[in-house]
């Protein structure tokens, strides 16, 4: 990115504001301000000149914490009208300010060694182009930027440096589960608080995490509250980014409507980060389609096992779920199958018709699903400022996963005093949007590199999950903003 000897302070705007196509222009445009975006930007504006000029152009408007307390559905019934949605499968997300970060469940664990390498190892679907060793560093910034509490001494990752905050207490479920499986069981990592950082306070236990009654989990808003207000920074919300113009193979502007009218933003790097559905569909429009672009659209797929306790109440763990079980996650299995990660959910007592109160434990299989071409994203035929989002089927790796889950179910029940009622549910989505912008060396199969530089327009980036070639079962946003660290800290080193 050239450097620029001068440059006045950027503008603030209102929502919807005024024209943004200054005569200078700007150092970083970025569209979106979710994970992906905001860990780039906070990275960015830790090297950046002080008088360099940053726009993020967000969809979305702010909400704040008390807003969407009283509207807990208002964001993704808005993100739902967004997309022209033909199948029957949900795809979560939001279209608000902090993006993804106002609805996860803040579980944080980190991508094992052999997700990298799963080609190499199982000879099955992909690479990634960088390894678990190059992520490691800013994984651990990631956990510190979000203050992620976790087992520092006993646990499946190799790690350079301890948590920031010590674990949840595990349920007696899960001490049941550890005793039985002490080296493929332990406490889960996540960004809800076990102790007060800042402005959020500890988890309350509640187990209402995808919108924290008391703000503890880690959200854009709580977590990096200074990074719109950086005097660098201008924040325009209610800005639809539809294209990027493109000379003479390099991004020159940002195509946006905002405030009922086209408008360009100029600049000289360019971030897209508005997750798995957009990001594709931006580029599309931008005869940016290469023959990676849109394809492949996959997330994990997931099964709950609901079982009732024969005993009465066993003490629940700090916070909504605290163990993580890998029995069944990594090994020589992975080349026939996928991978499979169990989470444990506390539950609360309940009491059958004049029964004592009794107590369930929750399992929930997350299942590694490949990515399918036919799976895709496109422009939308009948309005093509929506994504057309289009799921055709699970791939047969992922269903030889899900007809072992009962019997993989009954090796982990067979450790606790369980009726043999067992009900089985597979969930219509996990949350996760991923692939369709993927990561890879051969621009002929990905569309960036290991750097999240778009192939062949080399000041365009593209972060978040739709950058994921695979879909390993681990939960994808800590990853996602640990590339997005390293991606900035890169193009500015």
């Amino acid at each position: 990115m050239a450097d620029r000897q001068s440059g006045a302070p950027a503008r603030r705007v209102r929502a919807g504001g005024g024209d943004l196509a200054s005569a200078d222009g700007y150092d970083l445009v970025v569209a979106g301000s979710g994970f992906g975006s905001a860990f780039f930007l906070h990275e960015y504006l830790r090297h950046a000149r002080r008088d360099a000029r940053v726009l993020v152009l967000e969809k979305g408007v702010a909400r704040n914490h008390a807003w969407q307390l009283e509207h807990p559905l208002g964001l993704q019934r808005e993100a739902q009208r967004a997309i022209d949605n033909r199948t029957s499968k949900l795809w979560v997300f939001n279209l608000a300010l902090g993006g993804g970060s106002n609805c996860w469940w803040a579980a944080t664990p980190r991508m094992l060694p052999a997700d990298f390498e799963l080609r190499t190892r199982y000879g099955v679907g992909r690479d990634w182009p960088l390894g678990y060793d190059d992520l490691e560093p800013y994984y651990g910034d990631a956990e510190h930027l979000m203050q992620v509490a976790g087992p520092s001494d006993d646990t499946p990752f190799t790690r350079s440096r301890p948590y920031p905050q010590p674990p949840h207490t595990l349920s007696r479920v899960d001490e049941l589960l550890k005793a039985s499986f002490p080296d493929k069981f332990f406490h889960l990592p996540c960004a809800r608080p076990t102790r007060a950082t800042g402005k959020r306070p500890p988890c309350c236990g509640s187990g209402v995490c995808g919108l924290c009654p008391v703000d503890a989990k880690f959200t854009i808003a709580n977590g990096l509250p200074g990074l719109f207000s950086d005097p660098r920074v201008t924040l325009e919300t209610g800005a639809s980014v539809d294209a990027v113009d493109v000379q003479a193979g390099q991004a020159t502007s940002l195509i946006y409507r905002s405030g009922g009218r086209e408008q360009r933003a100029r600049g000289e790097l360019f971030v897209l980060g508005t997750n798995g559905l957009f990001n594709p569909h931006i580029l599309l429009r931008s005869s940016l389609d290469g023959p990676a672009v849109g394809r492949g659209l996959v997330e994990q797929l997931s099964v709950d096992v609901d079982v009732p306790l024969a005993e009465g109440a066993f003490p629940l763990g700090s916070t909504s779920m605290t163990g993580h079980g890998y029995a069944f996650y990594d090994g020589p299995h992975r080349r026939r199958r996928g991978a499979a990660l169990v989470e444990t959910w506390s539950v609360p007592l309940f009491a059958s018709p004049g029964g004592p109160l009794r107590q369930r434990v929750k399992l929930k299989f997350i299942i590694e699903d490949l990515p399918l071409p036919n799976n895709r994203v496109e422009v939308s035929p009948d309005d093509p400022t929506r994504p057309l989002v289009v799921f055709e089927e699970r791939s047969d790796y992922a269903m030889a996963t899900l007809r072992r889950v009962g019997r993989d179910a009954e090796t982990l029940l067979a450790s606790l005093p369980v009726e043999k009622e067992v009900r089985r549910k597979v969930n219509n989505t996990e949350s996760h949007i991923l692939g369709t912008t993927a990561m890879g060396v051969d621009p002929a199969s990905s569309v960036v590199d290991a750097g999240l530089v778009h192939h062949t327009v080399r000041n365009l980036v593209v972060v978040g999950s739709s950058v994921f070639p695979t879909a390993p079962p681990a939960n994808p946003s800590l990853t996602l903003c640990a590339l997005s660290l390293r991606a900035a800290r890169r193009l500015l080193s």
